[in-house]
């Protein structure tokens, strides 16, 4: 790969390595806290958890920036999402280390990384590159427009304070709520999974070793706080719950279609919320696509949930072709 870099000349650019962990999660966290959120900045163990995907290999799909006393203080990450027409960045600047060159250098050259994957795509497809950042990083705006992104999608971080125990929740008829036991149901709520997220935008079809390892190998996997939500032998919906950053976090809910306006999405977050006051959690988030299909944003608000912060998505085309979306 050719080094492109706008660089400072006082930092360097290089891949990540495994002994970088620590310096790379506390950067991510000091970006987040810069920005007003560290909700979504990740632990050591979940930012381990990433690096082990299948597919990424982090000394080809991540770079970082070092300062001169060996400080990380630019990183960005390059992934699959889907089959190499679907491709994925995130990257971090240290707020201290603005204006050096850092989040030009690290985007041109995780567009190369992701160039080098347009040819193992189906030639017919579309191939794009997509980056998340927080709506109110101006700097990260104005990169992003510079290099060729649009804003294409947004997203938020809803959440809720609770300040008195939540009434009672009532399922619909014929619905109850039975123990999570990873043995025996883990297969068939990813399978529930997979169709309650199908018509959903920027969703694929996760393969069960992937999803397993998301879903299990996460430190904070908590089988107690999974809420699986049965019509006799069939799955009717479900609320994956663990905690994230020092709040209680509504993983994943999902309903599936045939049980979907009938209250069941409702019942499932409030019993959520019960069962993390009753752990003496108080505060408890989730992230939502702003432009959800299924009226989430207004269940969530009649929840009593409200937007506390907001994400944009920009997309550059990499290759012109049909789109699967």
């Amino acid at each position: 790969m050719t080094e492109i870099t706008y660089l400072d000349p006082s930092l360097t650019l290089r891949p990540v390595r495994w002994t970088d962990l620590e310096a790379v999660t506390k950067l991510i966290y000091d970006v987040c806290q810069a920005d007003g959120d560290t909700t979504v900045a990740v632990t050591s163990e979940e930012l381990s958890n990433e690096w082990k995907s299948e597919g990424f290999t982090l000394e080809r799909d991540a770079f970082l920036v070092e300062s001169p006393d060996g400080h990380v203080v630019g990183y960005e990450e390059f992934y699959n999402e889907k089959d190499h027409y679907d491709l994925r960045s995130d990257g971090y600047v240290h707020p201290q280390f603005k204006g050096m060159g850092i989040g030009t250098t690290l985007l041109k050259t995780i567009e190369q990384r992701a160039r080098a994957d347009v040819p193992l795509a189906e030639p017919d497809l579309c191939v794009f590159i997509r980056s998340t950042i927080d709506n109110k990083d101006e700097d990260g705006h104005n990169l992003h427009k510079t290099e060729g992104y649009i804003p294409i999608r947004y997203h938020w971080r809803m959440e809720i304070k609770l300040q008195e125990t939540p009434p009672s929740v009532n399922f619909p008829a014929g619905i109850e709520l039975r123990p999570f036991t990873k043995e025996e149901h883990a297969v068939a709520v990813w399978q529930a999974d997979n169709e309650a997220f199908r018509d959903h935008w920027g969703s694929h079809d996760s393969i069960y070793e992937d999803w397993s390892r998301r879903k299990f190998g996460n430190s904070n996997f908590d089988p107690t706080l999974w809420m699986i939500a049965w019509d006799g032998d069939q799955i009717a919906g479900y609320s994956q719950n663990r905690y994230r950053m020092g709040i209680g976090w509504i993983g994943t809910l999902g309903v599936r279609r045939p049980w979907r306006k009938q209250g069941l999405g409702l019942a499932l977050l409030q019993h959520s919320f019960g069962e993390f006051y009753k752990r003496g959690t108080t505060t408890i988030g989730l992230g939502v696509d702003a432009s959800n299909p299924t009226g989430a944003t207004r269940l969530y608000q009649r929840a009593g949930m409200y937007v506390a912060s907001e994400f944009a998505t920009y997309e550059k085309e990499l290759r012109a072709g049909r789109r699967l979306e």
